[in-house]
């Protein structure tokens, strides 16, 4: 039979290597992989895209990513590209101005590192809005940033106590100064108005587009649920399922309710039921288990260090009680769920293995490949216990890089040692972990190019600066196997992530070989085609 597509021309990246120059595809699968035979199976209707030395890869995948709310934020008050005080401040203004029949700005995406301390105050948003009310979570999305008028209207006074989750950021005087922390979001983000159903479905269909055109045709979404004032996707990912509207293949990862215990299971295993369809399959579930590390919550063994060096009472948050967590693992576990942790603090992820270990020893070996989420503190005896329990180290390459976040509001209150066990993603693939890959996104840039330069150099793209940890890099083929056959195993999708016969024809070509080049060049790299089961969904312009 002759083949729908034909690819020649390569370099094509295979499980071998770039040991391939030709790939067919029949129908939405591979059928042949090789070289000039390869080429027999054109046909007169066959499309042969000739790669002129290009690169065809498996389709990246993103292991931990939040298109929903990220497609909502590119409408509104978006802040990601501002990088000092005087800029964000700007942007909020020109946004206010853009749009005066707000009541709320909402939006977010701003930077710690632009604000003393990470902290910005009320009195500077009241500056630029005084009229109207604001509320801005920061890059992270575990903190954000409101004026007065939304304390105000949230009853946010200098005797309201903290909530047992979250803090409230304060002055000298003792006055709220303007951040809210983790659960302390609430207090105003619940009073936020909601976006429509249709806000939410155009949301993921825009972020959708933008995955594919970085060449993402799987993801897992890391908050199927409400959290903190942020939108439940999961009607736009049953809507855009139905009509046929959703072309990537998409795991949700339900919400775990950190206010509740095991009575809410049965709950979400309606949830999978009701929302499996088509390319959206619920079978996960996400378990917050502590914060991050620049606000003091993300759960350390010991405590953090103040400014002078010395320990202060702080071990951060555990969000779900760390007695509690291995029976509800070991339950969702029973039922064939995968658990999904955010894991950022040392303490964090051993709380987390320590209940992988007790499904492990109920209900022994099973496929449910629990995997954990950002890693940015790992006690060197915990490196080696994923490869034993087989939970996968799914890590964001993009943030282990020397930036101000990382220099200034991190390592001072790690302190020297501690610092050395930040992401570490070289000792965990050594170790025999299976390396996942994401973005967080809109936490920081979806493009996978981004993470795989840092991943590979440990240094920020277009930075001259020093290595991190240098001894923790990955090789250019190491990082791309993590966003693509280490991601596919994370979302169970075993018939993509890979360019085999067979396999589903989940491809990307890029705009160069990324192996010819110099690893100083590796973020340069653009994606000119997509395609998702051997249809195409994105190409460049000049593809």
């Amino acid at each position: 039979m002759h083949a729908d597509l034909l690819f020649t021309n390569g370099p094509v990246l295979t499980p071998g290597g770039r040991t391939a120059t030709a790939v067919a595809v029949t129908g939405d699968r591979i059928t042949a992989v090789g070289h000039d035979e390869v080429r027999e199976l054109a046909g007169p209707r066959t499309q042969v895209v000739d790669l002129a030395g290009r690169l065809l890869l498996p389709g990246f995948q993103d292991a931990h990513v939040h298109p929903v709310p990220a497609g909502l934020e590119l409408t509104q008050c978006d802040l990601t590209r501002a990088r000092t005080a005087k800029d964000t401040l700007a942007a909020v203004r020109a946004y206010a101005d853009a749009h005066p029949e707000r009541e709320w700005i909402t939006g977010g995406g701003w930077s710690m590192e632009a604000f003393e301390g990470g902290t910005p105050t009320k009195e500077l948003l009241d500056s630029v809005v005084p009229d109207r009310l604001v509320y801005l979570p920061n890059r992270d999305h575990h903190g954000a940033w409101v004026n007065s008028r939304a304390l105000q209207l949230a009853g946010i006074t200098r005797d309201m106590p903290d909530p047992v989750d979250g803090r409230i950021e304060r002055d000298a005087s003792g006055e709220p100064a303007g951040t809210l922390q983790e659960g302390a979001m609430q207090l105003v983000g619940r009073l936020t108005p909601p976006a429509t159903r249709a806000d939410r479905l155009a949301a993921l269909l825009h972020a959708q587009r933008h995955l594919h055109s970085l060449g993402i045709t799987a993801w897992q979404d890391a908050l199927v649920g409400e959290f903190l004032g942020m939108d439940d996707p999961s009607d736009a990912y049953l809507a855009a399922a139905r009509d046929g509207s959703l072309t990537a293949r998409v795991v949700g990862a339900l919400w775990w309710d950190r206010e509740r215990g095991a009575e809410q299971i049965p709950e979400l295993v309606e949830r999978r039921a009701a929302l499996s369809h088509g390319r959206f399959r619920a079978g996960s579930v996400k378990l917050m288990l502590d914060g991050v590390a620049e606000t003091g919550t993300a759960a350390l063994l010991d405590p953090y260090l103040d400014k002078c060096g010395c320990a202060t009472a702080n071990r951060g948050t555990s969000f779900i009680d760390p007695d509690h967590l291995p029976k509800y693992v070991t339950e969702l576990d029973a039922l064939g769920f995968q658990c999904h942790f955010h894991a950022l603090g040392d303490r964090a992820v051993r709380n987390a293995l320590d209940a992988v270990a007790a499904a492990r020893a109920v209900n022994g070996p099973s496929d449910t490949r629990p995997h954990l989420a950002h890693l940015q503190v790992v006690h060197p005896d915990d490196v080696a216990r994923f490869a034993r329990l087989g939970a996968v180290a799914n890590i964001q390459p993009l943030w282990a890089a020397h930036e101000p976040q990382m220099d200034e509001l991190t390592i001072p209150f790690l302190g020297p040692e501690r610092a050395l066990w930040q992401y570490p993603f070289g000792a965990l693939l050594r170790s025999g972990a299976t390396l996942a890959a994401g973005s967080d996104w809109p936490v920081s840039s979806p493009d996978p190019f981004q993470g795989i330069h840092v991943a590979v150099n440990r240094v920020e793209p277009g930075g001259d600066g020093p290595v991190f940890l240098p001894g923790e890099r990955l090789g250019l083929a190491e990082a791309l196997t993590a966003y693509t056959a280490g991601s596919a195993y994370a979302n169970h999708l075993d018939d993509t992530g890979r360019v085999a016969a067979g396999a589903l024809a989940d491809l990307v070509v890029l705009d160069r070989d990324p192996f010819a080049g110099p690893p100083e060049e590796i973020a340069e790299t653009r994606v000119a085609l997509t395609y998702v089961g051997g249809a195409g969904v994105y190409a460049a312009q000049e593809a």
